[in-house]
């Protein structure tokens, strides 16, 4: 398993709980090309690309709230048999309301802002505006988990993010009338997305550098997003009568893969990378999620949506580059 150099590798160890961050930041660049954290960070952004996919056809059939509660409900249940099955190991017991409030950022505020988000918006313009989450995550975790600002990702993040405006720009998919401009609510919405997102990946990381166990902090987690989703539950016994069973199954696949098995991925390669660099990765999900609906719902991309693509990927490549520093 591929660690990381010394300032990280005190991440599970007792002397990382003492530490307000993650050290200097030639201390804070890990070892993070090794085959099984790529492979984790891959299955992470194939699995969130999916996610597009099954919202869409889940989507028209409940309500955001609805939507978010059964898909949390799913993927708690099966984020508890991974935490079994790899060893509950609780955070220390200063740590619980950070957990809560992670918890309660990233899979009930972040989940139902983007479900409804995407009901007034079209599919470009809201990729767009949470994208700008992982270049969030790029300047906050460089200023205050002292990771510092890696050329590569300097460089790489904006390539990808540019990726994303193209992608954005040609894959407008508004169920609003026509051009009357986006929804001012549904902007907003998106922003506290994104807000969310990079909030919540840096408070993610901070707890793991403090000692946590990284699946039995997404498992505790889920479980504090689904506690705050429970409002909902009235509307979501509505909709499970009305809504067909397709659509039913497609929740139940949010739940267990881009939810339960993509973040337990996600919460791997976060704790043997940066915070800016894991979550660049992330701008990969565009790509894939294009080439997703073209083979699966027949929707052919333009060719600025494939250059957009191009652009994507090439971004991350350029952020997952390890470039040696002067000294």
């Amino acid at each position: 398993m591929p660690e990381a150099a010394p300032g990280p590798d005190a991440i599970r160890g007792p002397a990382a709980t003492g530490r307000p961050g993650l050290g200097s930041p030639q201390a804070a660049v890990p070892r993070a090309n090794g085959p099984l954290v790529l492979a984790a960070a891959l299955v992470t952004v194939v699995l969130w690309a999916s996610a597009f996919i099954g919202i869409r056809g889940a989507g028209p059939h409940f309500d955001p709230g609805a939507l978010a509660l059964l898909r949390m409900a799913v993927g708690t249940l099966a984020l508890g048999v991974i935490a079994l099955r790899h060893g509950i190991r609780p955070p220390a017991r200063r740590h619980w309301p950070l957990v809560a409030v992670w918890g309660i950022g990233w899979f009930c505020v972040y989940n139902l802002a983007l479900n409804a988000a995407e009901r007034t918006l079209d599919a470009g313009t809201a990729a767009m505006v949470v994208n700008l989450a992982p270049l969030m995550v790029v300047v906050f975790s460089g200023l205050f988990l002292r990771e510092g600002f890696p050329r590569p990702l300097v460089i790489g993040a904006p390539i990808a993010f540019l990726g994303v405006v193209l992608i954005g720009m040609n894959s407008s998919t508004s169920t609003g009338s026509t051009s009357t401009g986006p929804d001012i609510t549904g902007l907003l919405l998106a922003l506290l997305a994104a807000v969310m997102y990079a909030g919540c990946t840096l408070l993610q990381k901070h707890l793991l550098s403090a000692g946590a166990d990284a699946t039995t902090l997404t498992w505790f987690g889920a479980i504090a997003g689904t506690v705050a989703l429970l409002p909902w539950v009235g509307r979501l016994v509505e909709d499970l009568q009305s809504a067909p069973v397709d659509a039913t199954l497609w929740v139940v696949y949010l739940g267990i893969f881009p939810t339960a098995i993509a973040f337990t991925t996600w919460a791997y390669v976060l704790q043997r990378s940066t915070a800016g660099q894991t979550s660049a990765t992330t701008y990969v999900v565009p790509a894939i999620a294009i080439l997703m609906s073209w083979m699966i719902l027949g929707e052919v991309p333009t060719p600025l949506m494939f250059l957009g693509g191009a652009l994507c990927l090439l971004g991350v490549l350029v952020t997952r580059m390890r470039w040696r520093r002067r000294t």
